[in-house]
Formats: structure tokens, sequence, C-alpha cells
């Protein structure tokens, strides 16, 4: 059966395969370049959007200005009104369009006149003229015929040639007679989108807007008020062409065609009509690029005056990439296969010495494990010489104080007997042997005393009554020796735990109570004993001043280690938490063994039975 081999076997130095590393290299060096050239593509589409916003704003701002200097013109009627031809001449001449505001053609104020007094208005702006020295033609109302109301061209500056336009009636054309109407009433600035025909041309557009001037100080609440108080409106007149070349032609990129539309309903039911484009102006000039071909495109939103229009800018995108950008792509390509190339070959090297790498590392993880199997049994045997010899140390102290109490407390006793009765006879008779038997009485009761507390200390007989019994009797010595306020929480009352887990249990509870008074400088203790018939936990806490790190691994303290060993042996857990400046806790938990259970009769244990004695 054939085996499968490793994708590392194909790199090894008894297979060459240095011609895998061709293809891949040319791989690597073709996603180079692609994703080099959608980064530029991405950057250069950002840029174009940049510009054109950059140029929709410009737009936006002229827009603005152009209805600023309506506004402002309508404020001089307001101000000045009635306003002669010599004054609007003035203000428009200090405007300096063709400097400032280039695309503007004209500025014109058509005034409000009723049938009854078109004559009167005619014969006034016939003098006008002749006082001005103006009077090319006679000045009329244009085209003829009566009609209820007119609003006349009266003054437009720039003049024109022959000042044609001067007299048109705007309100005789059926659609600018319905803007007139509602600029009127509505009283606001007014933008029908209608071109203008004068202006009109090939790729050439007009618009206007127009103001209503009413009289000073007249109220214009209503739509009443308004159509009593209003005298005119002042309108101007702007090419489109000269508005948007002059923002294309500041644009950094070139062969940018824009496009306005005017996507608002006209009065005439049209949507989308064209104001300009640029590409029927300049052609755009086409060249070759490196990079793949496409065509950036973005529509911008305009406002003009409550009609919306489209801003629409495109270009080649050749035409955005610069020389260097044009070779990058190529650049990383070349890298990619380079770079890709020398690592392969860098690789295919190394894996000559990867068969004899990983047979050293197999021997030596050998070695390793063997020593570790061996250090693990070492460990083991420790653990058990451990246990064996705490085990022998228990069993003899057991056995010392035993023989402690039966020989030695028997011994005392006996003399204590006699030094009894030797006091009571000399207690008369012989006054000071009487004192010296009182004395010597008094150093043997002492003696009991001393002997009690070694064999105590030896193992306490108060064991054999149960560890509940011993906590209890411990806790009471702590106090007693040291005056630290100690609780004991004992929950349990009768648990299946050996002889040995028992004694266990003591001594940890001796070496934490010893170093809380050693080390703590607590005020008060707690003690938990608690089961959940699984397991028992003994929790001891302190609120002393806590172990700080350094202290738990000190050269030397072995107490906790030997808190630690205890519990291992036994197979339980034990755990330490403390804080610095609150106190620390030992927790220790052994499982519970069922054992035979030997109920010990309070009052026949070890200690009780020669209490008497001793």
């Amino acid at each position: 059966m054939r085996t499968l081999q490793s994708p590392l076997n194909l790199f090894s130095t008894t297979r060459p395969v240095m011609w895998v590393g061709l293809p891949l290299s040319l791989a690597v060096g073709l996603a180079f370049y692609f994703t080099t050239a959608s980064s530029i593509e991405s950057d250069s589409r950002q840029r174009f959007a940049a510009h054109a916003q950059n140029a929709s704003n410009i737009i936006v701002a002229r827009i603005k200005s152009y209805t600023d200097v309506l506004r402002g013109t309508a404020s001089i009627f307001q101000t000045s009104y009635p306003l002669t031809r010599r004054q609007f001449h003035g203000y428009v001449s200090g405007l300096q369009l063709e400097k400032y505001f280039p695309a503007i053609e004209a500025i014109s104020y058509a005034e409000y006149v009723k049938d009854a007094d078109r004559d009167a208005f005619e014969r006034r702006m016939n003098q006008e003229l002749t006082t001005d020295n103006d009077m090319t033609q006679p000045f009329k109302i244009r085209p003829p015929g009566r009609r209820a109301e007119y609003s006349v061209l009266t003054y437009i500056e720039p003049l024109d040639n022959g000042n044609k336009a001067a007299g048109f009636d705007l309100q005789a054309n059926p659609l600018q007679h319905a803007n007139q109407i509602a600029l009127r009433d509505g009283g606001q600035l007014i933008s029908s989108g209608m071109p203008i025909a004068a202006m009109a041309g090939p790729n050439r557009t007009g618009l206007g807007m127009r103001l209503p001037i009413y009289l000073p100080h007249a109220p214009t609440n209503t739509m009443q008020e308004r159509r009593d108080a209003f005298v005119g409106s002042v309108g101007i007149a702007f090419s489109v062409d000269k508005l948007v070349l002059g923002v294309i032609n500041q644009m950094p990129v070139q062969n940018v065609r824009m496009m306005l539309v005017d996507n608002a309903v006209s009065i005439e039911g049209k949507r989308g009509r064209v104001l300009f484009d640029t590409a029927l102006e300049a052609p755009a000039v086409e060249h070759s690029s490196l990079l793949r071909g496409g065509r950036f495109s973005t529509t911008l939103a305009i406002d003009f005056n409550g009609r919306a229009w489209d801003a629409v800018f495109s270009v080649d995108a050749s035409d955005l990439y610069t020389g260097f950008e044009e070779f990058v792509p190529w650049l990383a390509l070349l890298a990619g296969f380079v770079s890709t190339m020398l690592l392969y070959a860098l690789f295919h090297a190394l894996t000559s010495s990867r068969r004899r790498a990983i047979k050293m590392a197999k021997g030596m993880t050998r070695e390793l494990r063997e020593s570790q199997a061996k250090l693990q049994q070492s460990h083991q045997n420790l653990r058990r010489l451990a246990a064996h010899a705490d085990q022998i140390k228990e069993g003899e102290r057991k056995r010392i104080a035993r023989e402690i109490h039966d020989d030695l407390g028997q011994n005392l006793l006996a003399l204590r007997i006699e030094a009894d009765m030797l006091a009571t006879r000399t207690r008369e008779r012989h006054p000071r042997l009487h004192l010296r038997a009182r004395s010597t009485l008094s150093q043997i009761d002492a003696t009991i005393k001393s002997v009690r507390q070694i064999i105590n200390d030896l193992r306490p007989n108060v064991l054999d009554l149960g560890l509940s019994a011993a906590v209890e009797w411990q806790i009471a010595e702590f106090k007693r020796r040291t005056g630290i306020a100690c609780e004991l929480i004992d929950e349990p009352k009768e648990v299946l735990l050996g002889d040995h887990a028992a004694t266990a249990f003591f001594r940890i509870l001796q070496e934490s109570l010893s170093n809380i008074v050693r080390h703590a400088h607590a005020t008060s203790v707690r003690v938990e004993l608690r089961s959940n018939g699984r397991q028992l936990t003994m929790t001891v806490t302190d609120n002393g001043i806590g172990l700080g790190a350094r202290e738990r691994g000190k050269v030397g303290s072995f107490g906790l280690v030997g808190i630690e060993e205890r519990i291992s042996i036994l197979g339980g857990s034990f755990s330490i938490s403390s804080t610095d400046g609150e106190g620390t806790t030992v927790c220790v938990s052994v499982p519970l063994h069922a054992e035979p259970h030997h109920a010990v009769t309070p009052g026949l244990g070890l200690h009780d039975r020669h209490a008497a004695t001793v």
C-alpha cells in the first residue's frame, strides 16, 4: 500500500523541487501587482471624489455670491426708492462685475405698472432718457397692446447695444407671467430655470433670478398686503458656461468632463435639462496607461435656490495616474517575485538540516521523558518516605507520650502522695519540716503540670475523642496562651476520618495558629470546619498584616511547605490567599474515606483515664 507523503517532504534535500519556486514566486508577484494596482485605483477614486466635491462647493459658493448680489441690489431699492436710472448705473458700476462676478451678464430692474399708469410711466422714462442724453429711440412698452398690468424692464446694466431690452414687458410671456405673479404674491426669490433666449447658443445657457421690491416700510405679512405694496422686481442674468468653466479650469485634474443637469420640473413640464457639458467645449485627449483602464464618475447634488441640480463629474482613470503610480505595481510585482524566490531558496537550503534536527530532537525528547519519569518516580518515593517518616514520628510521639504518662506520671503521683502525707503529719509538730514538705509538694505539682504539657505537645490525648474535640481544645489553649479572640464554626459533629488524617488536620491547625502568633499580628481568628459528605474542609482566617509574596518563598521557611505536603499525601488540596494589610486565609480539604469509626465514650479517653493519676 502506497503511503501519502507530508508536504514538507517535497522540500527535502533528497527530492529537490526548485522548479516549484518559480510559479510560486510569480503568483506572489502577481498578487502584489493587483493589490498595489487596486490600492492606487482606490486612492485615485478618493482624490477624484475630493476634487469633484471641491468643485461642487465652489459652484455653490458662486451661486450664493450671485444671490447675495441680487439681495444687495434689492436692498438699494428698499432704502432709496424711487431709484433713478443714474443711481442704478452707479451702483452696478461699483460692483465691478467683470472682475469679481464674471458670469453675471446683466442686472435689471422691472417696474410694476398698471394699465392706467402706462402713459405717465412712458413719458417719465422718455424724460429721464432725454435728461441723461441716452435717447437713441423713444421708450415704449413692448410688445404692443394694452394689458391690465405690466412688469417692464426699466433699468438694465451693463447697457446692451442700444438698450434694446429696455421696455420689454415680462408679463407678455405667459410663462413669465406666472413667475411674476408668484414673485409678487410669495415675496421670495424666484429662479424659474427657464433659459434666457438672448443668452442662448451652442452649449451656452443663461439663467436668471429675481426678487420682489415692495414699498419701503409697507406691511407685507399677507398676500393682499404684498400685492398692494409691490412696485417691481430686480433680477440678475448669469452665464452657466462661464460659471462652470471657471471652476473646471481650476481643477488639478485634466480632461474632466462635467455635466450640469437641472432635475427640477420646469414650467414647461420638462425634467433633466442639460445646462452645460464640457465635452462639447473640448474633447478629452486620450493616452494609454500601464494600469487598468476605466472611467471614474461621481454625481453631486447642488441646490440652486430651491431647484435641484446634478453636477456629474467623470474622467478617464488614466488621467489621474502619475508616471510613478503607473510603474509602482510593476515594481511591486518584481519585489514580490524576487523576495519570494529568495525566501524559497533559503527554505530549500534549510530543509537539508531538517531531518537531522528532528532526529536529534526526538532523541533529546526521549531522554528528557526518561529523566522526567525517573524524577517523578523519585519524587513519589520521597513523598512516600516523607509520609512514612511522618507516621513513624507521630507514632513515636504517641508512644513517648504514653510512656511518660504511664511511668513518669505514676511515679510523680506516688511521690506527691508521700509528700502530701509528710506535710500532713508534720503540720503541728515540725513546722519547719512542714514548710519544706509543702514546698516539695508544690514542686511536684509544677512538675506534674509540665509533664502534662509535654504529653499534650507530643500528642494531645484529646485526639482520641475525635477531630472536633481536638480542634475545640486547641482553640481554647490558643486563646488561653495568646489572648487572641478565636471563633470556631464547627459544622460536622461526626465525620469518618482516619487517625492519620485527623492528626494531619490537627497539626495543620497548630502550624497555622503558630504562624499567626509569630507573624500575623492579628487580633481575631476564625476557624471553620465544613463537610459536604464527600470531603472535609478546614479554613483558618486572620485579620493580620497579610502574607507578602517574598515571605511565601522565604529561604528556611518550611511551615507552608509542610502543610502542602501533609495534604498532598492525603490526596487533598491546599490553598492560601492573602492581601497586604487585610489578613490571610489558609484552606485545606481532604476526601472523606469510609473507615471504621470507633466511637469514643466521653470520659474514657487516654487523658481522662489517667486524669486521676496525673
